[in-house]
């Protein structure tokens, strides 16, 4: 809403000369659907409160609370004609909308972090051909990379993450999305079965 929308709205309370009755927030939205400015500033004023408190019970941070309430008031404006009075008040509605795009942040957030580390994960582990340098001296080339191919996909990767990278199992887990005891168990076959191949005594 523009600062002309807010004087206007404000500029008819004061010639009425009388408090401005509670808004009918479902009639509104019927005027607000229909592009009705001056009804849009009165649902801003009546929702903008309770919409600002729930995103900031969701995410905290009062600069991001600040832009997020901001998104759903557009939003609210934006698809007005998609809010149906008989599937709840326009109140639940609005902060339905609001609910939703709190939490969308709060998981656009967290995956952002989740990429973060593991490129910090990645940038701070030496090259395969580095650390496997000295493994590679001792055993044919060619034959630790064939022996490597006989395993599934996730125990090589697992495989060439911890012992060729020097990453934790559990580093291992959060780099590949998979449960520690399912990294611990791919590691354990896959060390057996790079074992056998290679043909080296337990």
């Amino acid at each position: 809403m523009t600062s002309r929308e807010e004087t206007r709205v404000n500029q008819a309370v004061q010639m009425s000369g009388v408090p401005s009755p509670e808004p009918d927030l479902q009639e509104l939205m019927v005027l607000v659907a229909r592009g009705d400015q001056d009804a849009f500033a009165r649902v801003y004023e009546a929702v903008s409160g309770p919409v600002l408190g729930l995103v900031r019970s969701v995410l905290r941070d009062p600069a991001q609370s600040e832009e997020v309430a901001q998104e759903v008031l557009v939003e609210v404006w934006r698809t007005a004609p998609r809010y149906q009075a008989s599937r709840g008040s326009a109140m639940n509605w609005v902060l339905t909308l609001a609910h939703h795009r709190a939490v969308d942040r709060v998981r656009s957030a967290e995956a952002s972090a989740a990429r973060e580390h593991k490129a910090a994960l990645l940038d701070r582990t030496p090259a395969f051909d580095v650390v496997s340098e000295q493994v590679e001296t001792r055993l044919e080339r060619e034959q630790v990379r064939r022996c490597l191919r006989t395993l599934s996909e996730l125990q090589r990767q697992s495989v060439t993450l911890a012992y060729y990278r020097g990453l934790t199992y559990r580093e291992v887990a959060e780099l590949l999305t998979v449960p520690l005891g399912t990294i611990k168990t791919r590691l354990r076959d896959g060390l057996i079965r790079l074992r056998d191949c290679l043909g080296v005594s337990a």
